[in-house]
């Protein structure tokens, strides 16, 4: 059985070329984002009580201390 491709004008078949299937317009995963990185400080919205970041701990996960509200990244 013969099957014939078609080529668009950029002589490629449906599917190829042009950044089918391979991710693009998608940005780093993590990247350059405010607030990323190990350092820094966990501040509570509410009171304004600071405590310092952990690796691999997110501060929205954490609690104030004094007034019980989530924390967020300063």
């Amino acid at each position: 059985m013969f099957v014939r491709v078609f080529r668009n004008r950029f002589g490629q078949g449906a599917g190829e070329g042009r950044g089918a299937d391979k991710g693009q317009g998608r940005g780093r995963r993590g990247g350059n984002k405010p607030g990323s990185g190990p350092g820094g400080n966990c501040v509570c919205p509410k009171c304004g009580h600071k405590e310092p970041h952990e690796a691999g701990q997110r501060c929205i996960d954490r609690t104030c201390p004094k007034c019980g509200a989530r924390m967020i990244r300063e």
